[in-house]
């Protein structure tokens, strides 16, 4: 866990944004946690979120899903 302080946060944003990748950043104001800084990939594993369907599409590699049509429900009409 890393601890910047809000003037340091400001004054470089991206060695905070950095620093984040590897661990939470926490910024300080007047010696208090006010916020933390986390990864998109720390945060959805928090959230318990998976990739989003636009996370997929803007992979490069293509994604192939072999749906099983035996126990798929009838579409209702």
């Amino acid at each position: 866990m890393k601890v910047v302080s809000s003037r340091a946060f400001n004054q470089d944003v991206s060695q905070a944004k950095r620093l984040a990748r590897i661990e939470p950043v926490f910024v300080t104001d007047r010696g208090k946690p006010t916020h933390v800084l986390l990864g998109i990939d720390a945060f959805r594993q928090l959230a318990g979120q998976t990739e989003t369907l636009a996370d997929l599409l803007a992979m490069e590699q293509p994604v192939t899903a072999e749906p099983d049509w035996r126990t798929a429900a009838r579409w209702m009409r």
